[in-house]
């Protein structure tokens, strides 16, 4: 585990919409662009091996769309590479951040400086939900699948630990990118999993309207 007094102040950052690293959670990735494919040959070349992700946003930035303030640094834990020259990688979340500023630079990929400052609970131990009720959120999640088709593995789901669980869902369930920033910015696991419901039954109500049409 890096500690907080080791991360760096500027790092690369991967604006990609919709896709969301937690601290603690994994996030696969598939590497082709030029651009990232030098910002990972720079990041392995690091003692800290970190890439940011963060979210665009509408405003336009210095180096392309805006930036969200708020992303996720992930360590790159895996990786492997293809015949044609891509990469297969992965992420493990080490800790939130807050952008500062965007580096002018000469790298084609982006970079951002940025503070680690109020993220000190991502790099403690993992979260417990005292307040999950885990039958009933379990009962909300497969209506939910039920309505897009979707399968699982429950058995897996039932004896995966709080974070583990609400973690992964809020990474993998399709949302808005602002949905997704939201679960982000949640300041611990419990509001992290109240926002978790309020999107799926949002998503349900919005299904249930469009079929009683």
């Amino acid at each position: 585990m890096i500690k907080v007094a080791d991360l760096p102040g500027t790092i690369p950052v991967f604006p990609l919409p919709g896709a969301l690293l937690l601290p603690r959670a994994r996030l696969p990735l598939h590497i082709f662009e030029p651009r990232y494919l030098q910002m990972l040959d720079d990041a392995l070349k690091t003692p800290e091996r970190l890439i940011g992700m963060v979210q665009p946003n509408e405003v336009e930035g210095r180096g392309g769309p805006g930036l969200q303030t708020i992303g996720c640094a992930g360590r790159i834990t895996q990786f492997s590479e293809t015949e044609d020259n891509r990469y297969l990688i992965t992420l493990s979340g080490i800790s939130r951040f807050r952008v500062r500023d965007e580096v002018e630079g000469f790298t084609p990929y982006r970079r951002c400086t940025v503070s680690w400052d109020g993220f000190e609970r991502d790099q403690g131990n993992t979260e417990e939900d005292t307040g999950f009720a885990r039958s009933g959120f379990l009962d909300l999640l497969g209506r939910y699948f039920s309505a897009r088709d979707l399968s699982a593995d429950w058995e897996t789901l039932k004896d995966a630990d709080d974070e583990l669980l609400i973690n992964s869902l809020s990474m993998m369930l399709d949302f808005d990118p602002e949905d997704k920033q939201a679960l982000l910015e949640a300041p611990s696991l419990s509001t992290r999993r109240e926002t978790l419901v309020t999107l799926i039954e949002f998503e349900l109500r919005g299904g249930e309207g469009e079929m009683m049409q």
